[in-house]
């Protein structure tokens, strides 16, 4: 038993980490801060296009900025806020332009694409 728990911890670790480089979200790595996502958000909430305060207080974060992970980290934070919010029924509208290591510009929505 002294020998079985460690090898499945490591056999856990090493099955992670290959799970992490082929999705985008990539919670288990190693290394979490090898890619820089530069990104501007826009929100309507019922018709209102919200303030840079508003969007602050909505989503916990500033509506421009860099965040040293995965653009999907910044994706399922909106997402997770707005699936949250449907049920008070809220209707949004999230746009979300962004660069992962100063690349090609890239969009996603909420609700689904445009």
């Amino acid at each position: 038993m002294r020998i079985a728990i460690p090898i499945l911890l490591f056999a856990f670790q090493i099955g992670a980490i290959a799970y992490a480089r082929f999705v985008p979200t990539r919670y288990f790595c190693w290394a979490p801060f090898d890619t820089q996502t530069d990104y501007t958000a826009v929100s309507v909430v019922n018709g209102h296009e919200l303030t840079p305060d508003e969007f602050r207080r909505r989503y916990r974060r500033p509506m421009r900025g860099i965040d040293n992970r995965s653009p999907q980290h910044v994706i399922d934070m909106l997402q997770q806020v707005e699936e949250k919010k449907a049920i008070l029924d809220d209707k949004a509208a999230v746009t979300l332009r962004y660069r992962v290591n100063g690349k090609d510009l890239r969009e996603w929505h909420w609700p689904g694409p445009r």
